[in-house]
């Protein structure tokens, strides 16, 4: 097999020129240079960021820092031959990087992918289970989780690279290499599966249930509350060392929201103040908690169904390639996933936007180790 070969079809051969504009192929291979200039920039700072300001080092720091790499690796080492494959029109890379970019592509992609799964995981059992946070949150299991993600979505590309389950090929149709069919069997479908269906599956399950339990707390709350101002002031409960019935469910709900550093708020600094003052901040500021949390649930989840669903409709819809402007936009949407997710994980928190500006700045930070989380499993280098 000759691997160096590098007669491969042109995307703008005679029966491609009606297909695919060279106006687009250009647009595309220039929008593709800055998505990987803007990715590599961005998910180093966010690594460097997190390594260098402890503050922001907690459990979910780590699965945010394996998103992070497997982002940098996909805009470092894919994007650039997906650029040069649109400038050109051509694969013009040899057989050998035929096979290797797009195992890479589809691994990173997985990895990705499974790194959002477990933050979510990692929310919803920080919210609904808090009890157990600290006994599944240890530093041995969150490290298996990464190895577990990287392995598995790796592992799931063998396979096809040995070309017993499809192969990685060039595809004439789109002018990329990507997984073809090898004697009839290919691993598209369970990948899309595995890939995409189980993730999105899981993110709205773990979501759901966060919305259900926070609006819970919140109900609760404002039945306390709307008791509390059907009492006459004489009669309504004097300020105990433990606290109120509404100061304590208030503490319970912002501890679980708040503790970790990833959502820090100011209403469990209120919640040790007198009730008879600060009864209407509190409910202000309960809602202003959830809904800060819910802008962040919905940023998650519509950056992964906005990145890939248009590859998703165009795999699956558009086989023959009747639209191929579509299958263009699809993948430079794919390509964007990798910028976006450090802006969501990373540049809607404060304390992050602090990190970078530490590390933009040069500014000194001292270097801490990551220390075991605690019983609330939220310590601020807790990992």
């Amino acid at each position: 097999m000759d691997f160096i070969s590098t007669e491969v079809p042109s995307m703008l051969n005679e029966d491609d020129k009606s297909q695919f504009s060279p106006t687009a192929l250009t647009f595309a291979g220039v929008i593709t240079f800055i998505i990987m200039i803007v990715g590599i920039f961005g998910n180093f700072l966010t690594v460097a960021a997190l390594y260098k300001c402890p503050k922001v080092r907690n459990v979910a720091a780590a699965f945010i820092i394996s998103l992070c790499m497997a982002d940098l690796l996909f805009c470092a080492i894919v994007l650039p031959f997906s650029a040069l494959r649109f400038l050109k029109g051509r694969w013009t890379h040899g057989e050998l990087l035929c096979k290797l970019i797009p195992f890479i592509q589809y691994g990173n992609i997985g990895v990705s992918l499974l790194c959002i799964a477990m933050i979510t995981i990692n929310r919803y059992v920080m919210i609904a289970h808090h009890a157990s946070y600290a006994k599944i949150y240890r530093k041995h299991w969150i490290a298996v989780m990464i190895i577990f993600c990287w392995a598995f979505s790796y592992g799931m590309q063998v396979p096809t690279l040995l070309g017993v389950w499809g192969k990685f090929d060039y595809d004439d149709k789109l002018g990329t290499c990507s997984i073809m069919s090898s004697h009839g069997r290919s691993s598209k479908t369970t990948l899309f599966i595995t890939a995409f269906i189980i993730p999105g599956m899981v993110i709205i399950a773990c979501y759901t249930k966060i919305f259900w339990v926070v609006r819970q707390s919140e109900l609760r709350l404002k039945t306390h509350a709307n008791q509390q101002n059907s009492i006459p002031n004489n009669l309504r409960p004097i300020q105990t060392p433990t606290g109120t019935v509404m100061e304590n469910e208030l503490h319970r709900v912002s501890s679980n929201l708040a503790s970790d550093s990833s959502f820090s708020t100011d209403v469990k600094q209120e919640a040790v103040q007198k009730p008879s003052r600060i009864k209407d901040q509190r409910e202000m500021r309960a809602k202003r908690n959830e809904w800060r949390i819910t802008k962040m649930v919905l940023a998650i989840f519509l950056s992964f169904v906005i990145c890939y669903l248009p590859i998703t409709i165009a795999k699956v819809a558009d086989k023959e390639v009747e639209y191929p402007n579509f299958h263009i936009f699809s993948y430079i949407m794919l390509y964007l996933s990798a910028c976006i997710n450090p802006i969501i994980y990373v540049i809607m928190n404060k304390q992050y936007r602090k990190a970078y500006k530490t590390v933009i700045m040069c500014e000194p930070a001292k270097l801490l180790p990551f220390r075991k989380s605690t019983a609330g499993g939220s310590s601020a280098a807790g990992m």
